[in-house]
C-alpha cells in the first residue's frame, strides 16, 4: 500500500468538485499502487476532507481495501506502508474483545487508535504515512513513522490544508507553483539533498520523522507532535557476548517480521555487510529459494558484483545480476531524476532505480540492507568524526590553515576517482575547531565558504544546519552515538530513504529495511560505542554476530559504495546539457547563481583541469529541476 492524498478545507466544498481535485493528485502518484484506488469524502456545514490512496497489494489482496472505516463509520483511515507487528496486535485488540473484518495491517491500525487514540502510533512497528479522520473528536491525525520510511508533504493555503506523498500531487492542487524555499537550497547545495521540514519550495514542509500532524477542524489550526519522546539512553553494562547474541536474535527476527507477505518476495544483494547479513537470515527462515538482485557496471573500478556472487552461492539463492552501461543510464536519467519533484543529487539513485526496474519483473517486495551503518556503525565518515577530536588538540588553527594550502594542489583529482587522495582531502577540508566538523563532513557538496560564492547574497542564510543542530541537540557533534543521531535525523530520512522510497515506488516495487527496526536501533544505542564501533573496525558487533555463516573475513572486506562516474558522464554524453546550463543570459535570469564561480566551476570540469565532480553534479540535478519546473532554454 503505496501512496495517500489528502485536503482538508475549512469551507464545505461541492463533494464533486472536491472528488475530482482528489483524483487529479491521486493519479499522480499512480505509479506507486497500480493495484488499486480509494477516496474518502467527508463534509459537514464548515469543513471538507477528502482522503484517497492508491495501493500496491501485499497484504490481504482480497479484503485490504482502503479507505477503512470503524463498525459505527465515524473514523476512517487511508494507510501507506506496512506494519510488522500487525499480527501481534492484533491477538491483544481480540483478547480484548475487538472483532475484525480483514486480515490487513490497515484495519489494525484502525481498531488500535478507536481503542486507544494517538497512545496506539508508538506501537506500531513498520513504516507508513497515513491520515485518519476521527468524526467524534472532529479532527485528522497525520502520522509519519520512525525514521522516515514513508514521505509525507503538507501545505496550508488561506482555506485548504493539503497532504501527500509526492510533491506532484500538491503542486497540481496550488493554483501557481510557489518559490523557491530559501532554507531548502542552501540545505540542497550543502548536503545534495533536502532534510524535513523543508522542501524545495517555499510553503510546503515535509512531516518530520517519528511525528504526527493533529488537525483541529473546529479551530482550523494544527500541531506538530513527537510519536516517541527521545530521550538519551544510558549504555548498558552488558558482556560483547550477551549483546552479540542479542544482535543476532533481533536481527533475525527483524527480517522475519519484514518477510511477512502474500507475493513474492526477495533482496537487494550488493555483497556489502549489511545485504549480505539481510540476504543470509531470509534464506534461513524461507521454505524455497530466494530471489536475490544485484547490479554492475562496466567500468570495473565500479563494479563490484563478484561479492554478491559469492553469498548468492552461499544461500543457493536464485540470483539476478544486471551489467549496465552509460546509455542504460543515460535513457532513464529525466525520469529518475525529476521523479524526485525537487532537487536531489545523489547519484547512487540511478543504479537503485536499474535494480528495482530489474526486480520489478520478478517480485513485488525486496529486502535491503538500508540503515545498517548508522543504527551499527559503519560509515568511513565515523572514522573521521573520531580523528577531528585528535587532530585539533594537537595542530593549532593556524598551522591547519597552513596545511590546507599546500595540499590542495597535492591532492587534487582530474577525474571521477573517489580513492584515497580524494578522502584524504575532504577529511582534511572538514577538520574544523568551531564544533561544525561533523556538519563538514556529512555535507556532500559544496563547503560554506564555497556555497558563499556559488549563491548570490539574497539566497543565502548564514548557518544553514542552525535549525537541525537545536532540534536534535546537536551543537558540536563528539561521538559515534552524536553521529549515528544526526545521521539519523537528516542523511537517513533526507538521502537514503528518498532515494530508495522514489526510485522503487517508480517501478511499483516495495522495498523493506529489516536494520531500520526501532527495537535493533534502541539496542544498539544501549551498548557501549566500542561495541559498535572497535577501534578502526566498524560494525563490529553485526559482523561478529553473523561471522560464522560466511567464509573466514568475508564481512571485514571493503566495499566502496553504490555509486556511479557521473563525473565523466558530465564530460561526455552530458556535457551539451550541461553546458547549456551555464549559458550567461540563463543563469542572469534565474537570479540565483554568481555567474562567473559557477562558470568557471563547470568549465575546469569539463576541460580535466580539475575534478568537481560531486559539485558540478549537484548544479546539473538542481538546473535540470529548475527548468522543468519554472521555464524552458
Amino acid at each position: 500500500m503505496c501512496g495517500i492524498n489528502g485536503i482538508i478545507s475549512n469551507i464545505k466544498l461541492d463533494e464533486g468538485e472536491l472528488r475530482k481535485k482528489i483524483t487529479v493528485m491521486n493519479q499522480l502518484i499512480f505509479h506507486r499502487g497500480p493495484d488499486e484506488d480509494g477516496f474518502y469524502i467527508a463534509s459537514s456545514e464548515s469543513t471538507s476532507v477528502a482522503m484517497a490512496m492508491r495501493r500496491l497489494s501485499i497484504i490481504d489482496l482480497s479484503t485490504g481495501k482502503q479507505p477503512m472505516y470503524t463498525d459505527n463509520n465515524k473514523i476512517g483511515i487511508v494507510f501507506n506502508g506496512e506494519i510488522y507487528n500487525y499480527r501481534i496486535l492484533k491477538q491483544q485488540l481480540e483478547l480484548s474483545g475487538v472483532t475484525f473484518n480483514t486480515t490487513s495491517d490497515t484495519e489494525v491500525i484502525l481498531k488500535l487508535y478507536e481503542q486507544k487514540g494517538v497512545e496506539a502510533f508508538k506501537e506500531l512497528d513498520g513504516m507508513f504515512a497515513f491520515s485518519i479522520h476521527d468524526k467524534t473528536k472532529n479532527k485528522v491525525f497525520i502520522a509519519r513513522d520512525f525514521f522516515g520510511e514513508k514521505p509525507l508533504y503538507y501545505t496550508k493555503t488561506k482555506t485548504d490544508f493539503v497532504y501527500g506523498s509526492e510533491l506532484k500531487s500538491l503542486i497540481s492542487y496550488l493554483p501557481a507553483k510557489p518559490n523557491i524555499c530559501k532554507e531548502g537550497i542552501n540545505l540542497y547545495f550543502r548536503l545534495t539533498y533536502i532534510p524535513a521540514p523543508y522542501s524545495i519550495y517555499e510553503g510546503i514542509k515535509k512531516l518530520p520523522s517519528n511525528s504526527y500532524i493533529d488537525y483541529d477542524l473546529a479551530t482550523d489550526d494544527f500541531t506538530i507532535n513527537e510519536i516517541n519522546k527521545i530521550t538519551p539512553v544510558e549504555k548498558r553494562k552488558i558482556s560483547f557476548n550477551d549483546a552479540k547474541k542479542e544482535v543476532y536474535n533481533e536481527v533475525i527476527k527483524s527480517v522475519e517480521s519484514r518477510s511477512i507477505a502474500d507475493v513474492s518476495i526477495g533482496t537487494f544483494l550488493s555483497g556489502g555487510v549489511d545485504s549480505s547479513v539481510v540476504t543470509h537470515c531470509l534464506s534461513e527462515i524461507s521454505s524455497e529459494k530466494i530471489e536475490t538482485f544485484s547490479i554492475g557496471f562496466e567500468k570495473k573500478k565500479f563494479d563490484e558484483t563478484d561479492k554478491s556472487q559469492v553469498v548468492a552461492k552461499l544461500v543457493n539463492s536464485n540470483h539476478h545480476e544486471f551489467i549496465v552501461k552509460e546509455s542504460d543510464f543515460m535513457n532513464g536519467i529525466d525520469e529518475i531524476l525529476l521523479n524526485f519533484d525537487e532537487p536531489f543529487a545523489d547519484s547512487s539513485a540511478l543504479p537503485t532505480h536499474l535494480v528495482s526496474k530489474h526486480a520489478s519483473d520478478y517480485v513485488k517486495v525486496a529486502l535491503t540492507g538500508d540503515g545498517g551503518d548508522e543504527v551499527f556503525g559503519g560509515y568511513n565518515k565515523y572514522y573521521m568524526g573520531k580523528l577531528n577530536n585528535k587532530y585539533t588538540s594537537i595542530v593549532p588553527k593556524g598551522l591547519h590553515r597552513q596545511i590546507i594550502k599546500l595540499t590542495s594542489g597535492l591532492l587534487s583529482t582530474k577525474d571521477d576517482n573517489r580513492g584515497k587522495r580524494f578522502k584524504l582531502n575532504r577529511l582534511l577540508k572538514a577538520f574544523n575547531y568551531d564544533g561544525n566538523q561533523y556538519w563538514n563532513i556529512i555535507s556532500l557538496a559544496f563547503t560554506d565558504q564555497e556555497k558563499v560564492q556559488l549563491l548570490k547574497s539574497n539566497s543565502l542564510i548564514n548557518d544553514t544546519f542552525s535549525e537541525f543542530k537545536t532540534k536534535y541537540n546537536q551543537q558540536n557533534p563528539k561521538n559515534l552515538t552524536d553521529f549515528r543521531m544526526v545521521d539519523k535525523n537528516v542523511s537517513l530520512e533526507g538521502d537514503m530513504l528518498v532515494k530508495v522510497d522514489r526510485t522503487s515506488m517508480l517501478n511499483s516495487l516495495e522495498c523493506r529495511a529489516p536494520f531500520l527496526n526501532k527495537a535493533i536501533w534502541d539496542l544498539t544505542n544501549s551498548l557501549p560505542e566500542n561495541y559498535l564501533m572497535k577501534g578502526w573496525n566498524k560494525k563490529y558487533i553485526l559482523k561478529e554476530a553473523f561471522a560464522d555463516k560466511f567464509s573466514p573475513g568475508f564481512l571485514d572486506k571493503s566495499k566502496q559504495g553504490f555509486g556511479v562516474p557521473v563525473g565523466d558522464w558530465l564530460r561526455s554524453s552530458l556535457k551539451p546539457e550541461l553546458e547549456s546550463y551555464i549559458e550567461p543570459k540563463f543563469l542572469e535570469s534565474q537570479g540565483i547563481f554568481n555567474l562567473n564561480y559557477i562558470t568557471n566551476l563547470v568549465k575546469n570540469h569539463i576541460s580535466g583541469k580539475e575534478d568537481n565532480s560531486l559539485r558540478v553534479w549537484s548544479f546539473y540535478a538542481f538546473q535540470k529541476w529548475y527548468l522543468n519546473t519554472y521555464s524552458i532554454l
